[in-house]
């Protein structure tokens, strides 16, 4: 039963997180709630590694939230519930996209489409900024407000943004950075 629900949970949310891996986050998030299979910290967490390690994002969560529930059976049919909507989709728009591509109706629906990709991403990106820059705990907002992570969030930036030597680095030296960074000052 347990395997079964593991498939279904991820199934749903690779049916319904058009835009990519990021799109996922608020699924996983809901999940979190819903399941108790993991915390909003281990989300950030394999946000983190996710981010960090090759493969997308949805993907490395379903192989790691369905390896913590049910060992490696679990992992791996987290992962083809996850992929599977999105398998069934990509082939039945590959049978029909010949024949409907020009269509108003197809082109509004994709029109509609990318603007809810952009808002599911944007709510993954402020649900993981709370986590990131805030501790639980005090109802004030300025208390909680983690400066270390703050600072290391706002030196990464500059650094990768505005100053040309730095600007060039390779995305992995910003994230093992980060990483020794994180260790040093935590």
């Amino acid at each position: 039963m347990l395997y079964l629900r593991l498939f279904w949970e991820f199934f749903k949310t690779g049916l319904f997180a058009v835009g990519g891996g990021l799109a996922t986050l608020p699924f996983l998030s809901a999940m979190a709630e819903k399941t108790g299979w993991f915390t909003q910290r281990e989300l950030a967490d394999m946000i983190a590694v996710s981010e960090s390690t090759p493969g997308p994002i949805g993907v490395n969560s379903a192989t790691y939230v369905g390896f913590t529930v049910a060992g490696l059976p679990g992992a791996v049919i987290a992962t083809l519930g996850l992929i599977t909507p999105s398998v069934l989709i990509i082939l039945t728009i590959a049978i029909l996209l010949k024949s409907f591509q020009d269509n108003r109706f197809v082109v509004t629906v994709f029109r509609f489409l990318r603007p809810a990709s952009v808002a599911l991403i944007a709510a993954a990106g402020i649900a993981v900024a709370k986590i990131a820059f805030f501790a639980a705990g005090s109802d004030s907002l300025l208390e909680r407000l983690d400066l270390r992570s703050l600072a290391i969030a706002a030196a990464v930036y500059v650094l990768s943004t505005w100053i040309p030597q730095t600007k060039k680095l390779h995305p992995i030296w910003w994230i093992a950075l980060s990483a020794i960074a994180g260790i040093l000052i935590f």
